[in-house]
């Protein structure tokens, strides 16, 4: 049952993100934007992880600016491969129709980062998210336990729930950045 709750919410939540005028996504997108460069989180990370915007999450381009190390992911079978990014370098389109990084871009280790800024569908108060259900970042964030990464989920206002339903492999984020707040989990 519990699985069928997730794909429920993933398509509605999907659904109600789809239907975002460009306007209204540009408009959510650059709020996100400027509370994320306003943390010291952001301001003092040498090396950041992050998302090319797929399906009108929220875009994290105007960011890309900043003079950080930029590691974006390749979806490689189960995993995702993170390579170093900066703009102006090509892109490819890999198999789920989302940009990343050439193959033969420099690799990083999700471990040497000190921020990661984590796509979501949804988020709750607890610090889980509800992704598209590969589960690659959950992967991710169970192997960085331990690490002095900060994880920062980005969500719309309207996708920061209450509660999601919870499988017993979803990792929790440190915080969730929305259009209108910065909250901190309290593990």
């Amino acid at each position: 049952m519990l699985q069928l709750d997730k794909l429920a919410l993933r398509r509605a939540i999907l659904k109600q993100r789809q239907s975002l005028s460009t306007e209204e996504w540009h408009t959510k997108s650059n709020l996100i934007g400027d509370r994320l460069k306003d943390l010291s989180v952001f301001k003092e990370a040498k090396t950041v992880l992050a998302y090319f915007s797929f399906k009108q999450e929220a875009d994290l381009t105007p960011l890309f600016a900043f003079d950080k190390n930029w590691g974006f992911p390749r979806c490689v079978d189960k995993s995702l491969i993170w390579h170093l990014w900066q703009p102006g370098q090509n892109l490819n389109v890999g198999k789920y129709g989302i940009r990343e990084p050439q193959e033969n871009a420099p690799m990083i280790r999700p471990q040497s980062a000190d921020l990661i800024l984590v796509p979501t569908v949804a988020c709750d108060r607890q610090g889980y998210r509800l992704g598209y259900g590969g589960g690659f970042y959950d992967r991710l964030l169970s192997s960085i336990q331990g690490s002095n990464m900060t994880t920062i989920g980005i969500v719309y206002d309207f996708a920061f729930l209450q509660q999601l339903p919870v499988d017993p492999w979803d990792q929790k984020l440190d915080s969730i950045c929305t259009e209108s707040q910065y909250e901190q989990i309290v593990l």
